[in-house]
């Protein structure tokens, strides 16, 4: 996808922090629950002031989060990156076909934030997306996720995405208590310690708790539900 402002760019640093450059919105983004703790929709909540640079904690163990502290180096954090570098095509999951929407799924990206399973779960609502509440539906799960794991194209192939300012969102996880992931958005450019970028996406979930198994992607291990 095209990039929005050329200057922003996250920059992974080896065993330590995401340096933030060309400065990039940062916000929380609160997860709003059902009574089953299914997330519905999203809640914005402080705005952080805009600095051209920044580092994010990548270890979970910063006094001052979100914002790191060095405490990597005295916590010896192995942030060694695990991540595919293949596209998100080419990890994606058998499709499931509806008559109005087509569904493509890496399962390794999930983030965990409930979404998708709400009202029947995306994929019975993609299957049944002749029925406008249930195109609805899938529309809001998919739109909704932070992680880019799932992603819908109309019958004609057209790629659905919500619209997204380049921006960092520190996702706040009421139901875990627990802080979330950094959901960056708006195809922010994501350079790996050894210069590497991955594929740029509109959104995609990077782990801050430092247990991700899928570094520097979120594998929901923050909720300790892995």
């Amino acid at each position: 996808m095209a990039i929005k402002n050329s200057k922003m760019r996250i920059k992974i640093c080896k065993d330590g922090p995401y340096t933030v450059y060309g400065g990039v919105p940062l916000t929380e983004q609160i997860l709003v629950p059902d009574a089953e703790g299914l997330s519905t929709h999203w809640h914005k909540g402080k705005d952080y002031p805009v600095q051209e640079e920044y580092d994010l904690c990548r270890c979970g163990q910063s006094n001052t989060k979100p914002f790191c502290d060095l405490s990597h180096s005295e916590t010896f954090f192995d942030g060694e990156e695990a991540a595919s570098r293949e596209t998100f095509d080419s990890q994606s999951e058998p499709k499931t076909v509806g008559p109005e929407l087509e569904l493509t799924d890496v399962v390794a990206l999930c983030a965990l934030a409930r979404f998708c399973d709400r009202a029947g779960g995306v994929w019975d609502n993609t299957r049944a997306s002749d029925n406008p509440d249930a195109k609805k539906i899938a529309l809001q799960e998919v739109g909704d996720c932070p992680a880019g794991r799932l992603v819908l194209h109309d019958r004609d192939g057209k790629l659905i995405e919500p619209e997204f300012e380049p921006s960092i969102g520190l996702v706040l996880d009421p139901v875990v208590a627990e802080l979330g992931p950094l959901w960056v958005r708006g195809g922010i450019p994501i350079e790996s310690a050894d210069g590497f970028v991955y594929e740029i996406r509109n959104r995609v979930t990077l782990c801050r708790c430092g247990k991700s198994t899928n570094k520097p992607f979120c594998d929901g291990r923050h909720t300790n539900g892995k």
